[in-house]
């Protein structure tokens, strides 16, 4: 019986093989839809997955060929030639390549949901910081990690790299310290951002004071912190500082604060006044959140008593402009209503001398002021 020669074309194993690649291909363009119709009718029913959904696409699409033309090289016949088997390696460091990317971008997109769906332009917003400052920080760890995996993984499929590994745990004690010490910082600031994350000494948004600089935390990346100053320059700040050396954190449990405002007067100054004065201009400021409003006397000498103002506001920033308020505030209305009781210590000598020499007869005070 004579074979027609298609088939006996077909029986080659290079003809096999080649239509094996074309079938797999095939079926990636298929399941490649599948996966998407999937992953669409997942991101209308959750939205945070949408994010996810959106970023992890490109390299989904990237995968699922790699994966089914690896298994189609599975069938390549027993003695291919040599650029069969550096193309069946290249393709599995590129679905390699491919897994790292897409873990990578995974962990972007929940960043990003979590920021989008809890976000910090809120009078109560501890709780977005909150999360916001955990999932930031621990997914740009895990970034590095999955990177650091990917990398070695996509080495070790190298013969040469394999060996080389393999004489360097020969003498493993010196190198490892040697490592060791070199990576101090950058594993330092590794552990520090996971505790950071986990223990959250500091959050987003967060006000503190560092170095003596008043400023918000902007930033929260794997091995550094950047701080907004008040004048808007920037401190960059290594995690590893916020573990080892005490800072100041004023919004730690709550952005509520209380300022104080100090003010030198005389002694013969009257307080009820001046309390109805201060109550007026904190019901007046919209600064004032209602909760304190205090006046009273917390040092004195023999020139003056220095009085203390002390007011609350919701926030640090609401508080400075309270504070500039009630000082202008109670300095103009002592200026205007009892401006004989202001601090004027040179005045009041010399209004002393004037009045002696007045008191004196005309020959004794000229005496006086020749000598003067």
């Amino acid at each position: 019986m004579n074979v027609p020669d298609w088939m006996l074309d077909f029986a080659h194993p290079w003809t096999r093989f080649a239509l094996i690649v074309v079938i797999a291909l095939a079926a990636a363009g298929f399941l490649r839809r599948i996966v998407q119709a999937l992953l669409r009718r997942f991101a209308v029913r959750h939205p945070m997955g949408a994010s996810i959904v959106a970023r992890a696409n490109a390299p989904s699409e990237a995968m699922i060929p790699l994966v089914t033309l690896l298994l189609a090289f599975r069938a390549a016949p027993d003695e291919p030639a040599r650029w069969i088997r550096g193309l069946e390696h290249v393709l599995g460091v590129g679905l390699i390549v491919a897994c790292t990317w897409f873990v990578v971008r995974c962990l972007g997109a929940l960043e990003a949901a979590v920021s989008r769906f809890n976000p910090i332009d809120l009078a109560d917003n501890l709780r977005a910081r909150r999360l916001q400052t955990q999932v930031r920080v621990l997914s740009r760890t895990a970034m590095v990690v999955a990177v650091v995996l990917g990398i070695g993984v996509a080495l070790m499929t190298f013969p040469t790299v394999r060996q080389f590994g393999a004489s360097l745990l020969a003498s493993a004690g010196l190198a490892g310290l040697a490592v060791g010490l070199a990576a101090k910082p950058v594993l330092g600031n590794l552990i520090a951002g996971i505790q950071i994350a986990l223990t959250q000494p500091i959050r987003i948004d967060d006000v503190v004071i560092v170095e003596g600089e008043w400023g918000r935390v902007e930033e929260i990346s794997s091995t550094y912190v950047v701080v907004r100053i008040w004048d808007e320059r920037r401190m960059i700040v290594p995690l590893q500082y916020f573990i080892e050396h005490p800072f100041q954190n004023w919004t730690r449990t709550n952005s509520q604060i209380l300022g104080s405002v100090m003010l030198w007067f005389d002694y013969g100054l009257s307080l009820d006044p001046l309390r109805v004065e201060l109550e007026r201009l904190c019901k007046s400021a919209p600064e004032w959140d209602g909760r304190v409003c205090i006046l009273q006397v917390v040092d004195s000498n023999e020139k003056a008593m220095q009085l203390r103002a002390l007011v609350s506001s919701p926030d640090s920033g609401k508080s400075w402009d309270l504070r500039c308020k009630v000082r202008e505030g109670l300095i103009d209305f002592v200026r205007r209503e009892y401006p004989q009781f202001l601090p004027r210590f040179r005045g009041e000598m010399e209004s002393a001398v004037r009045a002696a020499d007045a008191a004196m007869p005309p020959f004794v005070s000229r005496t006086a002021s020749s000598r003067r």
